[in-house]
């Protein structure tokens, strides 16, 4: 009996043994291929980058002559910042002022994209301040840090903005009023929190506004504000066939009574 339970113990603990084995074996294999998919994911992020190095090239002739045609169109880049839902909102008084003399935006990537890119503002000359071009650039350092860097406004005397508060300092992601857009220019300090690495300003400019800005120089709604705006007329016409039957009915009653 003794002989028999050390054989049946030795038989399982064989069998724990294989199905161990068996399984890091099967960790391994799986490694392996994740590894491998993963190398071909870092081929595909190159390749796209190449492509979009590219088309960066062809769409930068392109981009010229949108600007040269947006400087026959007076206050062109004004109405679109006014005009875009968020933007709009970090613009004060002053501010709209000023954006009448802007005359250009450019919104350029780094030579490799993956690095960063560059927003600049060209502006005519104007009673606010010496500079006619202002950029603020991202760079994206290995680390996993952003470094900014923005022109050093020159304001003419009496002319600067009222206070130096920075935009989004503490995540909100609406300036107070009295709050100038040019302080976002100000801004330079170095990101090194995921969470704070986004500036929300620079994405709504390079992501929204620069590729299309004439949807919204035209203030056209999105195909969502359409849609919803469809139903609420729908919903309206409803109420009033609704109001309109209650009526009748009661004159219809009315009627009965007399």
């Amino acid at each position: 009996m003794v002989g028999d339970r050390t054989k049946k113990l030795k038989v399982a603990e064989n069998l724990e043994d294989n199905i161990d084995g068996e399984l890091i074996l099967s960790i391994e294999k799986l490694q392996e291929i994740q590894d491998e998919l993963e190398k071909i994911n870092e081929e595909a992020s190159e390749k796209v980058l190449e492509i979009e190095q590219k088309y960066n090239e062809v769409r930068k002739p392109v981009y010229d002559k949108r600007n040269e045609i947006i400087k026959s169109i007076p206050d062109f880049w004004a109405t679109a910042f006014l005009s875009h839902p968020a933007l709009s909102e970090i613009l004060n008084d002053e501010d709209q002022k000023i954006f009448k003399y802007l005359t250009s935006l450019e919104v350029e990537d780094h030579k490799d994209v993956k690095s960063g890119y560059a927003i600049t503002f060209n502006f005519s000359p104007n009673p606010y301040f010496e500079d006619t071009k202002l950029t603020k650039t991202f760079t994206f350092l290995e680390e996993g840090t952003t470094e900014i860097t923005a022109t050093p406004i020159k304001w003419k005397e009496g002319k600067g903005i009222p206070n130096g508060v920075n935009h989004d300092k503490k995540g909100n992601k609406r300036a107070p009023l009295d709050v100038s857009f040019f302080s976002w220019f100000s801004d330079c300090e170095q990101k090194d929190d995921m969470d704070d690495i986004h500036d929300e300003v620079a994405e709504l400019i390079k992501d929204d506004l620069w590729p299309n800005p004439l949807n919204y120089f035209n203030n056209e709604p999105d195909e969502e504000e359409v849609d919803d705006e469809a139903d609420d007329e729908e919903k309206d016409e409803d109420d009033s066939d609704d109001d309109q039957e209650e009526d009748e009915d009661d004159e219809g009653n009315d009627d009965d009574d007399n």
